[in-house]
């Protein structure tokens, strides 16, 4: 199997986490005129567990070091397999609360309350300071990121709006959701041996992992999805039977690729974090939030109408970032 060696090729994973998770998104703008959410998600997440049985019988079955994908499946413990789905299900239920906050209260109240709430959380739950070398840089720098996503939502908040109801309501649930964020990626590493070369018997590697967690990830939308097909927090509900009256091949081919992407980071996250520490590489990955922003900013222009003054907003949130993520790489150096 692929083994990450150095901790430059670590850190060069997280960074394609970031870039990742920071724009799977776009492949749901680009389904949203014809394609409501929540069929948009099975979708997304067939493309999340294909994309990980992909690595498994590439990347994770490739090599003399590890164990191969076939052969490390076949020994994994009924407990690791069990983290590995509890992962899944944890971070399903966050990622569609999240969508449903965003909805109720906007992107500027859900997304950083949640995913700041889920970085702070998810570094601490991972933190290990046998993994880290300056515990002091790094918690600077996942700061220095939590200061970056508050002025995300200051630059969110002075865009023209219409007002949005039931704030509260949508805070609420964007507490959750990143609660549940903060600590999936936990479980998942639970599941884990951290010596990847000569794994622990009974605990999996990443890429088997990550092939429990797809499938985690697809069987709990039968929990989490089909109530919000059904009963949704705005408009009409929307019939299963919808997918296959509805579904044309573009918009399915765009909701799997919108989960291969995805799939891709995490994947590249956890191979990385043999070298990186979970910690670490958990608080790289969720830096997606800079990235998301940078497509709004720069390629969906959102930002065209916001009075004066939020372009130094725009250059502090990215100045903040950048620094905040120079300081996580360097904690571990």
């Amino acid at each position: 199997m692929f083994i990450v060696e150095s901790y430059g090729v670590a850190v060069a994973l997280c960074f394609v986490t970031m870039l990742c998770w920071g724009s799977w998104a776009n492949t749901q703008k680009l389904a949203s005129q014809e394609w409501r959410f929540q069929l948009f998600y099975w979708d997304y997440s067939i493309g999340v567990l294909l994309l990980a049985l992909l690595l498994a019988f590439t990347l994770g079955s490739s090599g003399e070091e590890g164990r191969s994908f076939v052969e490390d499946i076949s020994q994994a413990s009924p407990e690791a397999i069990r983290m590995a789905l509890l992962g899944g299900a944890v971070f399903n239920l966050a990622n569609i609360l999240l969508v449903v906050a965003i909805d109720i209260a906007g992107m500027a109240v859900a997304f950083p309350v949640g995913i700041g709430l889920a970085l702070v959380i998810g570094v601490l739950a991972n933190y290990d300071p046998q993994q880290v070398s300056n515990s002091m840089l790094l918690f600077l720098g996942v700061g220095l990121v939590v200061v970056a996503i508050v002025l995300d939502a200051l630059i969110y908040r002075r865009l023209p709006t219409d007002g949005q109801a039931g704030v509260g309501k949508g805070l609420m649930i964007s507490v959750i959701a990143g609660i549940a964020m903060g600590f999936f990626y936990r479980f998942v590493a639970q599941s884990m041996s951290f010596d990847f070369a000569n794994p622990e018997p009974g605990l999996m590697t990443p890429y088997s992992a990550g092939v429990w967690f797809g499938i985690g990830l697809l069987v709990s939308n039968l929990l989490f999805l089909i109530p919000l097909n059904y009963k949704p927090v705005t408009g009409d509900p929307v019939p299963l039977a919808d997918y296959f009256r509805q579904g044309t091949p573009r918009l399915h081919l765009v909701g799997i690729f919108g989960g291969a992407i995805w799939a891709t980071g995490f994947c590249f996250n956890i191979i990385a974090a043999g070298k990186a520490g979970y910690a670490v590489s958990y608080g790289l990955g969720q830096g997606a939030t800079m990235v998301a922003a940078f497509w709004g900013v720069f390629i969906w222009k959102e930002f065209r109408d916001a009075p004066a003054g939020t372009n130094r907003l725009i250059a502090a949130m990215f100045a903040a970032f950048l620094v905040g993520l120079g300081m996580i790489i360097y904690s571990n150096l």
